[in-house]
């Protein structure tokens, strides 16, 4: 998926063929925030705009911008993967938990 990226905010990009524009909303928020553009550039001002407006928005009613997440996460494995992950585990002496958040952790610094 194509992304943009402004003041901490991620805008997911898409483009519709029929309407020859392309499109997106905020991610990570618990709202719902469009934008569009028929150019780069102006999806790109759409956002930013719409990040802005949403920021307003937040302050006027007092909430938290971004979406809260538990930090519980269900992560679905092949039997085999998670075989094997627990005797990778076992033998670093972590649990399986640790196992995962640390190769979670690893994979995004590398991606930073």
């Amino acid at each position: 998926m194509n992304t943009l990226q402004y003041k901490g905010f991620l805008g997911s990009v898409e483009f519709s063929e029929a309407d020859g524009v392309f499109f997106g909303k905020i991610e990570g928020i618990n709202a719902l925030v469009n934008f569009e553009g028929e150019s780069v550039k102006e999806l790109t001002e759409a956002f930013h705009e719409a990040v802005e407006d949403y920021l307003v928005f937040c302050e006027e009613e007092g909430i938290e911008p971004h979406k809260s997440y538990s930090g519980a996460l269900n992560v679905r494995l092949t039997p085999d993967i998670h075989s094997r992950v627990a005797a990778l585990a076992k033998q670093t002496g972590v649990s399986i938990n640790a196992f995962i958040r640390k190769a979670v952790e690893n994979q995004i610094a590398a991606m930073l």
